[in-house]
């Protein structure tokens, strides 16, 4: 079998990476491939050395390594390949696609040729060759003689599900952990390079399987990640490639979730809280309460979280806490039905986790009772109590208003005969109301039976559970007490009418043997008045008016009148104290009079008065004056 690697004249060949299934042995009749069955592509590789046609002309085939010379004008890549249907050839440069141009041929048999080689096409040529059964690749080395050159991948290779993987340096590699991981570091060179391998700029010892330009990373952890470099060094200088290990591991379930046990501390009692799982959890919740969802899950790298509500996103209102991990839901009723999920996702893959929510309902129930109203006897009944439950807890009554209540019957109980009692009858009245009487009452020892009959019974049988009640007893021990008032005031109070006053006297409280007690002891009794009105001559008393006076002015404004008023006695008709006559409303003693417009601006002047009989009577004198307002 072709070996996977060879050095050729003193310097690393190419690597062979091939998706057939096996290698084509030295005795593979290339002109009979087609003839046989379907086969996947697989390149011929001749281990001779280059050709050198003349000084200026090379051709070499696949696997060899070619170091260009100051005169060379010509370098021709050859590539065979068999396989069933045919492979299509094509050409790549450092891991690019090859374009064609006048110095870059691709020949009729698919080899290609450099036509005046520069530096700038120093590099690593590969052969690819496909079919619709698979692929093969092999690369050849160009090269001048100086530093050394490796063959560099820019690729990112994710690794989910392979044992092994094998990744040219200069590539991102990132694997499930357990996974062995080949790093190629393909040198060519002249004079020959020496090869070191670096993790994060340590160099690495030979017990990291390293063997001619391959670094080994077996059974791949958390604690291999890393950059590893691969630095081929010779006489002329240096060159180093590096390729970044991430160790993936793909989103798993945890048993707990330290951030929702915070969160929960503060929320309050009344917030539930429930973990997702793969299988599904369910909880069940209060309406209108919060709930508290867990997104319990672990990777590397870390997952990102996205919520779901009956795999749609999430519109109800929430809020995310603990970088997404925990979803709130602000009210439950939001979400009567349907499923919570998260998905849990990173390179590694995905992981769904969810849970349900049931919101418990409000109901009556009448599964217990109420206490007996009797002991024994025929009255006795249970009524059921009416709860409102929510699941199972006793809540208020007002949360199931909105339920049917449901119909209440009572249940007999107790019904039993009842053990010999004393019966007795109501205290009779007492013998007097005050002073100390006398009550009684009948006592007789009975039973209650159960169809409710009273039979009577021996006082002995009910002395055996009791003591016999009394049938007498005292009552009204209150001292007897009443009201005394003493003789009646003289009439000589404020007049409150025509000859009548008000006069006064005293009311005590006392007992019969003429104690004077407190007033509170004869609350009870009827408290004789302590006023009355009286017949006195004294009000006999009017308001006595004389006649106007003539008014002061015929017309205007101005003019006014005014007269005399007394009080009076009417049998003496003599002036007595104003005050006596209060109790009738005092007349008025001016008025306002003539109070019409002037004609010719005449107007009575005040103090020319002449007497009448004894009154002054006055004149009116006349004068000119101003029509216009005064």
């Amino acid at each position: 079998e072709y070996p996977l690697h060879r050095h050729v004249s003193g310097f690393t060949s190419s690597l062979r990476t091939s998706s057939a299934e096996a290698f084509l042995p030295t005795s593979v009749d290339v002109a009979n491939g087609l003839r046989r069955p379907h086969q996947k592509p697989a390149i011929l590789r001749k281990i001779s050395a280059a050709q050198q046609l003349s000084a200026s002309e090379v051709v070499t085939h696949l696997g060899q390594t070619v170091v260009l010379a100051s005169g060379t004008l010509s370098v021709l890549l050859h590539c065979e390949a068999v396989g069933n249907p045919k492979p299509t050839i094509s050409w790549a440069k450092n891991g690019k696609e090859v374009k064609y141009n006048d110095r870059m041929l691709l020949q009729p048999d698919d080899s290609l040729q450099i036509l005046a080689p520069v530096e700038a096409d120093v590099g690593f040529y590969a052969c690819n060759a496909s079919n619709a059964l698979g692929s093969d690749s092999v690369s050849i080395a160009v090269t001048l003689a100086g530093k050394p050159l490796i063959k560099a991948s820019r690729a990112t290779v994710i690794n989910t599900e392979s044992p092994a993987v094998t990744v040219d340096i200069g590539s991102t590699v990132k694997t499930i952990q357990s996974a062995n991981v080949t790093i190629s570091c393909q040198v060519a060179g002249v004079p020959e390079a020496e090869v070191t391998w670096f993790k994060n700029k340590v160099k690495l010892s030979s017990a990291h399987h390293l063997h001619d330009g391959l670094l080994l990373i077996a059974n791949v952890s958390l604690s291999d990640e890393g950059l590893y470099s691969c630095k081929a060094a010779n006489l002329r200088g240096e060159v180093t490639e590096s390729s970044q290990l991430l160790v993936l591991e793909p989103p798993r379930p945890l048993p707990y979730l330290e951030d929702l046990t915070a969160v929960l501390s503060s929320a309050g009692t009344s917030t539930h809280s429930v973990l997702t799982s793969p299988s599904g959890t369910k909880m069940t919740v209060s309406p209108g309460s919060s709930a508290l969802i867990g997104c319990a899950v672990d990777g590397h790298p870390t997952p990102n979280i996205t919520w779901l509500y009956s795999g749609k996103p999430l519109s109800l209102r929430h809020r995310l806490l603990a970088v997404g991990r925990i979803l709130q839901i602000l009210n439950v009723n939001d979400a009567p039905d349907g499923e919570f999920s998260c998905l849990a996702q990173n390179e590694a893959g995905s992981l769904t986790q969810k849970t349900s929510l049931a919101i418990q309902e409000y109901r009556w129930s009448v599964d217990k009772l109420m206490a007996c109203s009797a002991s024994c006897g025929h009255k006795g009944v249970q009524l059921p109590q009416l709860r409102c439950l929510l699941d199972g807890a006793e809540v208020n009554i007002s949360h199931c208003k909105e339920k049917p209540k449901p119909a209440l019957q009572p249940i007999a109980c107790n019904r039993r005969d009842c053990p010999s009692r004393w019966m007795v009858t109501s205290w009779s009245p007492c013998t007097r109301s005050c002073g100390g009487g006398i009550q009684m009452r009948r006592v007789t020892c009975q039973r209650l039976t159960a169809k409710g009959s009273s039979v009577p019974m021996s006082n002995e049988a009910c002395a055996q559970v009791s003591k016999r009640p009394v049938d007498t007893q005292n009552c009204n021990r209150q001292p007897c007490v009443e009201w005394v008032s003493s003789s009646w005031g003289q009439c000589n109070g404020p007049c409150i009418g025509p000859r009548l006053a008000v006069q006064h006297r005293q009311i005590f409280c006392q007992t019969k043997d003429g104690t004077s007690v407190s007033s509170d002891q004869c609350s009870a009794l009827p408290r004789p008045l302590s006023t009355q009105n009286c017949w006195t001559d004294v009000c006999g008393v009017h308001w006595r008016v004389s006649l106007w006076t003539v008014c002061t002015a015929t017309c205007g404004n101005y003019g006014f009148q005014s007269r005399r008023v007394d009080c009076v006695h009417v049998r003496t008709n003599k002036p007595v104290l104003e005050h006596h006559c209060s109790w009738r409303p005092r007349p008025a003693n001016w008025q306002r009079c003539n109070i019409t417009p002037c004609e010719n601006g005449m107007l009575l002047r005040e103090g020319e008065a002449v007497r009448h009989g004894g009154r002054k009577e006055g004149r009116a004198t006349s004068q000119k004056c101003s029509t216009g307002p005064c």
